[in-house]
């Protein structure tokens, strides 16, 4: 299980991480910041890697999550391997250097000139999410003269039990196709000669805080594959289980990585005696970078409001979207805990955008000492934090920054002015 604290940690009062003060970077370098821990990326990746050993397996990074480059090279490095859903993350992953053979295109609006370029890039597999999908890929192969590797998702209709909008297994959402829909397909396999249909797919959701959810989509995928494999000429090859558990932001009792990797097993591992070998795909994104970050950013004033008080802060809804558009909870921690003393005041964390949403929080209880030029940390922001940032209110993005064994290094410089207006015309 994944918490705010296990790398970023308080020493002599002041928030670290691995060794270095986020206070003295966010002086030298300003702020908002992300600032990410290498250690902290590494360390669900190995748990993940130690626990499915048993199993020929494939841990790809979901790159929506945190899509910077010296992230996926550092993940790449450590042999994950890619998850996206767009020809800019292909573009990406290439640019990082990760193996083909080790990418899976997912997405459920993929177009045909993306399929194009990840055909001819050699992704290990499509998920494909619909008939009309799949039809569009074997027109695809055929034209370059092509066989698209392809595993359909299969949609459980299974409660993830989170939120709504990251809730991507019920059969009310748009994703995948049902059981009948993928016994047709596989009845009628033959008339799409630019495909080879090797395996299925699940994703019931983000951010899962209980295994059960997750036993009952594996057991209905198991159950699925084998009724594929005794109607297809050659098994099935490979699952694709989806993305890992939730992470704790505040005092959610997320299941271990270990207890996940034992539930996989359970139902794929050698004890299951299945029949024909198959290869285990996980596609963690939240697990693996979630607790990797934190958005570092300075108080501008403090505004006194009756029974509450406003701390209005440089970082925005731009910079981390989360709050505003979830009413996702994120811990605030002053970089010095000596601003934690005092009369705790309860306190709205708002940013300088121009809409009431742009808040990170509300009703904490806050010290009534924090004052214009401290700063605060915005915990668990490493994943869905930059990649989801935008330029709203012709704001430029932040900087972000790796730090390993005592150094940091910019990953990502902060945008300029000027950036913000490359390709537009007069």
């Amino acid at each position: 299980m994944s918490t705010p604290f296990d790398h970023f940690n308080f020493k002599k009062s002041e928030l670290q991480v691995e060794g270095v003060k986020l206070s003295e970077v966010a002086r030298k370098l300003g702020t908002p910041l992300y600032v990410y821990s290498k250690e902290a990326f590494l360390n669900p990746l190995r748990t993940l890697q130690a626990g499915l050993k048993e199993v020929d397996h494939l841990i790809c990074f979901a790159v929506k999550s945190n899509s910077n480059l010296a992230v996926l090279k550092m993940l790449g490095e450590a042999g994950a391997g890619m998850d996206l859903v767009s020809e800019g993350e292909l573009y990406r992953v290439s640019k990082a250097g990760i193996s083909p053979r080790k990418i899976v295109f997912s997405g459920v609006g993929k177009t045909a000139p993306e399929m194009a370029k990840a055909l001819e890039h050699g992704v290990y597999s499509f998920n494909v999410e619909s008939v009309a999908e799949l039809e569009t890929l074997n027109a695809v192969a055929l034209q370059l003269k092509r066989i698209a590797p392809v595993a359909l998702r299969f949609n459980p209709d299974v409660d993830a039990k989170t939120h709504p909008y990251i809730s991507t297994g019920l059969k009310k959402n748009k994703f995948g196709l049902n059981r009948k829909e993928i016994l047709n397909v596989a009845t009628n396999i033959r008339k799409l000669p630019g495909v080879s249909f090797n395996g299925i797919s699940i994703h019931i959701g983000s951010q899962i805080l209980t295994l059960s959810p997750l036993n009952d989509a594996f057991e209905r995928a198991k159950q699925l594959m084998l009724e594929l494999n005794s109607l297809l000429p050659s098994p099935l090859t490979f699952l694709d289980l989806g993305g890992g558990v939730g992470i704790t932001y505040k005092a959610e009792k997320a299941p271990s990585l270990e207890k996940y990797c034992q539930t996989i097993l359970k139902h794929f591992g050698p004890k299951a005696k299945l029949k024909d070998p198959i290869k285990l795909l996980i596609e963690p994104g939240r697990t693996i970078s979630g607790n990797a970050g934190v958005l570092v950013t300075k108080v501008l004033y403090r505004k006194q409001r009756g029974s509450k008080d406003f701390l209005v802060v440089d970082a925005a809804m731009n910079d981390l979207m989360r709050p505003a558009l979830y009413g996702s909870y994120h811990d605030i921690q002053p970089v010095d805990q000596k601003h934690t003393k005092g009369t705790q005041k309860k306190t709205d964390i708002v940013g300088p955008v121009c809409e009431s949403s742009d808040c990170f929080a509300s009703d904490r209880k806050l010290s009534a000492r924090l004052a214009s030029g401290d700063f605060l940390a915005i915990m668990s922001a490493g994943a869905y934090g930059f990649s989801m940032s935008s330029n709203y209110n012709t704001r430029p993005r932040p900087a972000e920054i790796l730090v390993s064994d005592g150094k940091y290094r910019v990953i990502r410089e902060r945008e300029k002015y000027e950036d913000l207006i490359q390709g537009e015309k007069i």
